[in-house]
């Protein structure tokens, strides 16, 4: 509501979700699929990148809490967001990516978020980047170039 439309107003862009994409890593990943999930009317296009989603699954399984201390709102985390939008029968559809290095600390829950999204219908981008710690500078290096290209071709030119 605040920072699209300074974002359209500021700087040249395609102002319409067909030319908007998301993009984060690691706790920016969690953020991103939070984020396009529940606004895919805002987004073309969301790649998520080393993502918490053993974190994510915790406040799914326990009703908000990621820890004692810290609880988000029932529903408000990457599987059930995902669950729901798997579910819609209207409404657009973002592109997805999600990606992480073989030597990360999320590489696991990263393929198990995947297989749940692949379960669920949420058709993805899968990209593993061998050999690459929990570094997003690293995962750049190595496949920046690929995940660039991912939100291109999803992007649509009026």
């Amino acid at each position: 509501k605040e920072l699209i439309p300074h974002i359209d107003s500021t700087y040249r862009t395609i102002a319409d979700r067909s030319g908007r994409g998301l993009e984060g890593f690691s706790q920016g990943g969690r953020g991103t699929m939070r984020l396009a999930l529940r606004y895919p009317n805002l987004f073309c296009s969301a790649a998520a990148g080393g993502g918490g989603y053993e974190s994510e699954k915790r406040i799914s399984d326990s009703g908000g809490f990621e820890s004692p201390s810290l609880r988000f709102e029932k529903g408000d985390n990457a599987w059930d967001l995902a669950t729901a939008y798997g579910g819609r029968r209207t409404g657009p559809n973002v592109s997805w990516m999600i990606y992480v290095g073989t030597k990360g600390s999320n590489y696991e829950n990263n393929l198990d978020y995947m297989r749940f999204l692949s379960k669920i219908g949420i058709k993805l981008e899968r990209l593993v980047v061998p050999g690459v710690s929990h570094s997003a500078s690293r995962i750049y290096t190595k496949a920046g170039e690929q995940i660039m290209r991912f939100h291109v071709k999803n992007f649509k030119y009026a």
